[in-house]
């Protein structure tokens, strides 16, 4: 068996979709899915299509510009459709593609996680700073 050098086993492993190669496409899609606004952006679509202003006062603090870069992102990735309808003004609903819905029992454990132990994290963090 020929020995491979460093840069072929990255190359095989890029293509084998290895998120601990910095240049691994899936490394990217991680980094997308663990955002904050992704999170939270996919767990408020999971009750049904929202429109722009009804998510953003479900997902407090988001800026405009937040909300928008993070909706294009999903919907380049395919997690997110959005649907315009023609009216005055302009309709535009967002929805959990089928992609999308794969990926939310995952995101909606992460904030339950989070959600049922920020008590327990909150002590250590003040036992940590303390």
């Amino acid at each position: 068996m020929p020995t491979r050098t460093a840069a072929e086993r990255r190359e095989e492993a890029r293509h084998a979709y290895d998120a601990y190669l910095a240049e691994c496409p899936a490394r990217q899609l991680l980094d997308r899915i663990a955002d904050k606004w992704v999170t939270l952006v996919l767990n408020a679509l999971a009750d049904g299509p929202r429109r722009y202003g009804e998510l953003s006062r479900k997902v407090a603090g988001v800026s405009q510009k937040m909300l928008t870069q993070t909706l294009r992102s999903l919907e380049r990735d395919g997690l997110v459709s959005r649907a315009v309808t023609p009216s005055v003004p302009v309709r535009v609903d967002y929805a959990l593609t089928p992609l999308g819905e794969s990926l939310l029992p995952v995101v909606a454990a992460v904030k339950a996680w989070a959600d049922g132990h920020m008590g327990e994290v909150a002590a250590a963090r003040a036992a940590y700073d303390g």
